[in-house]
């Protein structure tokens, strides 16, 4: 035997009976109290209910800027890159042009819209021209080293 195959004793208590007379011990209002919403039958109250006052979350201040406030929307959103290492890019024949379209067609990005930036973890082993958004420093010492190109491309 292990404590895995305990089991619970059953209760030799009696389930606690209300409303079944005064003497019960709980007849009457049936440990509800007297009056009140609590008191009556179907009440539910939120979790942010302090009794009829402004609510907790409702008198915290509110400060700054979210995502997705007003000012926020047009500007200040940050840009997003898809990362590609080095490495990744070996899937291509030598002298190819990388573009984002082939990007797509080999499945390294989902889409055309996507901003790409090629980072330089691993190691490349193809001479390639790679026309994306960004370059990592590393990257672009390694793609120079092969004797590969690389260009920035400027899509606004």
């Amino acid at each position: 035997m292990n404590l895995s195959q305990l089991k619970k004793p059953k209760s030799k208590r009696s389930k606690k009976r209300v409303g079944r007379g005064q003497g019960s011990g709980h007849g009457k209002t049936a440990g509800r109290g007297t009056k009140g919403a609590k008191s009556r039958s179907g009440f539910s109250k939120n979790p942010g209910f302090q009794g009829g006052d402004i609510s907790f979350i409702r008198k915290m201040p509110k400060r700054g800027m979210s995502r997705g406030s007003k000012q926020n929307r047009m500007r200040h959103i940050k840009e997003f890159y898809v990362p590609i290492n080095v490495a990744a890019l070996n899937i291509f024949d030598d002298n190819t042009t990388v573009t984002k379209e082939l990007l797509v067609e080999k499945k390294l990005i989902k889409s055309i819209k996507n901003k790409v930036k090629i980072l330089g973890t691993g190691d490349l082993k193809k001479k390639l021209i790679i026309e994306v958004d960004l370059f990592s420093k590393s990257a672009i010492e390694k793609i120079e080293k092969i004797g590969g190109e690389h260009k920035e491309v400027i899509n606004v």
